[in-house]
């Protein structure tokens, strides 16, 4: 299997440089085998980034910028679904590619397999021992060891609370600010894109016209 990376090598566009350079940094440094296909001098590869990038994935305008990634023939994602799982540490799930062992990935996939492995045993010991409870005398379920566990969570139940509403509170102010911040930068991104689309068709135009005039 092969990462492919579509680039623009000659873009104007400094959010554009930015982010090519972040992927393609990022793809080396975990040594994942990877190429480069550039859509402003080629416009074959041009032509197939724009017409293999899923139509739910496309911007408004119906034109995908770079950097665009795909594994083979099938659709990875743009810089934003990249940067996103790279933040979550999923690079490899994103790319379609097996966590090598030893990497933070692997250890996290190991750690949800144990999770898994370790919840379904529990519902397996449920359903294997379902009469356990009505072994236990009433006595016993009804005593004071009962009523002794009622007081203590009842005790510690509205510290915790308290605590998790405060927790809450912070999280979503972050994430109010962090999401205003995105949109701001998303704003001036498209900007710069819409321009060097422009760029691109007008430089595409001069060359046609020139042709025309030669021939």
């Amino acid at each position: 299997m092969v990462i492919k990376v579509f680039l623009a090598s000659s873009s104007g566009s400094t959010a554009i440089k930015k982010k090519q350079q972040d992927v393609v940094g990022f793809l080396e440094a975990l040594k994942v085998d990877y190429t480069q296909l550039d859509i402003a001098c080629n416009e074959e590869n041009r032509m197939w980034m724009r017409q293999n990038v899923p139509e739910e994935k496309k911007p408004a305008n119906g034109i995908p910028l770079p950097p665009q990634i795909f594994n083979e023939n099938g659709y990875c994602g743009d810089y934003e679904t990249f940067f996103d799982a790279k933040e979550d540490n999923m690079v490899y799930a994103f790319l379609g590619l097996p966590p090598p062992p030893g990497s933070k990935e692997a250890e996290l996939a190991d750690e949800e397999h144990i999770v898994e492995n370790g919840t379904h045993a529990e519902e397996a010991n449920t359903e294997e021992n379902p009469d356990d409870s009505i072994e236990v005398p009433e006595e016993e379920r009804n005593g004071n060891d009962e009523a002794t566990e009622g007081e203590t969570v009842g005790d510690e139940a509205p510290a915790e609370e308290d605590q998790l509403v405060e927790e809450t509170d912070e999280v979503t102010e972050d994430t109010a600010q962090e999401e205003e911040e995105e949109e701001q930068e998303e704003e001036d991104l498209q900007s710069e894109e819409e321009e060097e689309l422009r760029q691109l068709e007008e430089e595409e135009e001069a060359e046609v016209q020139e042709e025309e005039e030669t021939e």
